[in-house]
């Protein structure tokens, strides 16, 4: 079956737009008209592919804006600047508000078998610099980065190699390229659209000053000197990282581009006066002509924004600051809006089923005491306690927003019936001296279970203390252990942790177009098992095999939905996996569709009221494109 995204609509909606278009054209962004009128940068006809993506803002929270004003946000530290990619969200395919693909980069895309896909880009279009964006940037990616030993060590990225086989990459025309696999390849176009994508292409007239195959050796270690970087891999990595934009030189096809080196607290990123977005009126997007991060102490980003130095603050608030962010409302400049977490569940338990204390280990490989763990906890009561009844008591899932849903994977195992955890943990054999005491693990050892957690918010210190009165009542006492994030991950990896407390999956709004490897051993970030996801993602490199039936049949039912070349078979399997990950409890869920506040300027347009709000894959401000958000007023 051969699936087509034609230009032809594109260029309908292009021409429908073209008087409009036409007579706004040379109407320039008040702050580039100075470098237009002194020969500095092209007019923006000039600059604009010859096929921009019109963006039609129409409807009840939307409309057509003005270009001026500059939009502050505040961030906990320096390294937050890696939030601008994923807001900006310009990605060669998007996803829409309702998760529908769409060309974004790309001028167009054509979809053979789910195994060829066929990519044209937008002629005439430029990065930030002015340097032509062609196939020649994709080119370079392909052959001196993915195929060059040192760059990438470990081969091919993963996300591109399917039944173990890279594509086979062609340059059709300096426009058109295309990825083709033997097999299926269903999450390309997911992958294209994730939060932070596989990059495939790089703009490459500036990075090869930094290659051996395209600068002399003298020059080269005349650079890595400069940089204060041990060799030119290390200069490549550097000066081509766009996951966090540390380099100011670096061109973007993002909105904005950082015009801030680090160290420093106070970013600034403006805007790229060759972006490919243009309004129904032909006002080249973005709007904003700045945004500005703010570094901070993360536990004053809430009062400032109370006062009013954020015009638009998502991270580092949370539901707890909601109420005193609300009282601002009425005394200052910001208003408070609610969105909804995407995740599976707002905080899980995890226990490590790699973990190195060996009973422990075998405690929890066997599915009775995950299912009496998860029976022992008052959901209801935290959701009432903690979340103010706002949330839906879960198991870690899918949440009714995807079409995944099912009543039956939300309440797997997640009723508040101690008596029945008692029975479970009975039938295991771990025993108790009298109806409630401690229980003795296999080698005499009491059940001291100790939960990890980097205690980043309140409601995780509010979540730990009533899950232990609730697993006191089922003979666990437990102990708490608060890391620093990258203690805690690191912990995890080498097996010291045997609980987390942790979020639920990352995605809880998913089709069944988008992967579903967060339900398999794929990757080492997973708490449950990061020694059987590190197999997976290392080609088998490294970690360890699942070693538990039901772990190695959700690893097979991800490779077969990789392999699966329809909308029914993949949706087969998602529920499939959803079915075994939810009866097995691999992950102890406990109130998902949590609300999650939005801090914005009053005067601040187009930012939804209502909306979903998620790392994915909403990108968190990235799907609702802040690129059109404007201040109505004086700038």
């Amino acid at each position: 079956m051969i699936t087509r995204r034609s230009i032809l609509a594109l260029m309908a909606a292009s021409t429908l737009a073209r008087p409009a278009f036409a007579a706004a054209i040379n109407d320039e962004p008040e702050a580039l008209r100075d470098a237009v009128r002194a020969g500095k940068l092209p007019p923006m006809r000039e600059r604009l592919p010859q096929v921009p993506r019109v963006i039609s803002l129409e409807g009840p929270d939307l409309a057509p804006g003005r270009t001026g004003g500059k939009i502050r946000i505040l961030v906990g530290n320096q390294r937050d600047i890696r939030y601008m990619p994923i807001y900006s969200y310009c990605r060669l395919i998007g996803f829409d508000r309702d998760f529908n693909f769409q060309p974004d980069i790309l001028r167009d895309f054509e979809v053979e078998r789910d195994r060829i896909f066929t990519l044209h880009l937008r002629p005439g279009h430029r990065w930030s610099d002015g340097s032509p964006f062609t196939a020649e940037d994709f080119r370079y990616v392909w052959d001196d980065m993915f195929h060059n030993k040192e760059l990438h060590k470990g081969g091919m990225p993963n996300v591109l190699r399917v039944a173990d086989k890279e594509p086979v990459f062609e340059v059709l025309d300096p426009v058109t390229v295309r990825y083709s696999w033997d097999d299926p390849n269903p999450d390309f176009l997911a992958e294209l659209a994730s939060p932070v994508a596989t990059r495939l292409m790089q703009p490459s007239a500036y990075l090869k000053q930094f290659h051996p195959s395209y600068q002399t050796p003298e020059k080269l270690a005349e650079l890595v000197a400069q940089q204060g970087v041990e060799d030119w891999v290390a200069l490549h990595q550097k000066m081509s990282r766009s996951a966090r934009p540390e380099n100011p030189d670096l061109p973007t096809l993002d909105p904005w581009r950082n015009t801030t080196p680090p160290p420093s607290g106070y970013f600034v990123f403006e805007r790229n006066p060759y972006f490919h977005r243009v309004d129904q009126n032909g006002q080249q997007l973005p709007y904003a002509d700045t945004v500005t991060l703010s570094v901070g102490s993360g536990d004053l980003i809430s009062a400032k924004t109370a006062a009013g130095e954020s015009d638009l603050q998502l991270n580092n608030i949370d539901f707890s600051d909601y109420t005193f962010l609300k009282g601002a409302e009425e005394r200052g400049v910001i208003k408070v809006d609610l969105w909804k977490r995407t995740q599976g569940s707002r905080t899980a338990l995890i226990p490590n089923l790699n973990c190195t204390d060996l009973v422990w280990r075998n405690v929890f490989r066997d599915v009775r005491v995950r299912r009496a763990l998860s029976l022992a906890i008052n959901r209801d009561e935290i959701n009432k306690a903690v979340f103010f009844g706002l949330g839906q008591p879960s198991a870690n899932t899918v949440l009714p927003d995807s079409p995944l849903f099912k009543t039956r994977y939300r309440d797997a195992w997640a009723a508040f019936d101690p008596d029945q955890a008692n029975a479970l943990l009975d039938e295991v054999g771990l025993k108790r001296e009298s109806p409630r005491g401690q229980r003795l693990l296999p080698d005499g050892r009491l059940c001291n279970l100790i939960i990890e957690t980097t205690a980043e918010t309140s409601y995780e210190t509010d979540v730990l203390e009533l899950v232990t009165d609730y697993f006191w009542r089922i003979g666990f006492r437990i102990f708490t252990h608060v890391a620093h994030r990258e203690l805690f991950r690191q912990r995890i990896v080498n097996g010291e942790t045997i609980m987390a407390l942790w979020w639920g999956l990352d995605n809880g709004v998913p089709t069944a177009d988008m992967s579903p490897r967060e339900l398999a051993p794929t990757s080492n970030d997973q708490i449950q098992w990061p020694l059987w996801g590190l197999h997976e993602l290392s080609g088998g490199g490294d970690g360890r095999p699942p070693e538990t039936d039901e772990a190695r049949m959700l690893l097979d039912l991800f490779h077969r939905w990789r392999l699966a070349d329809t909308l029914e078979g993949r949706t087969a399997i998602w529920h499939q996996m959803l079915e075994l990950f939810t009866q097995q409890v691999f992950t102890i869920g406990i109130v998902n569709s949590v609300l999650q506040p939005v801090a914005k300027n009053r005067r601040l347009r187009n930012v939804p009221e209502q909306a979903l709000f998620g790392f994915d894959p909403t990108s968190y401000l990235g799907v609702y494109m802040p690129d059109t958000f404007w201040f109505e007023g004086d700038t």
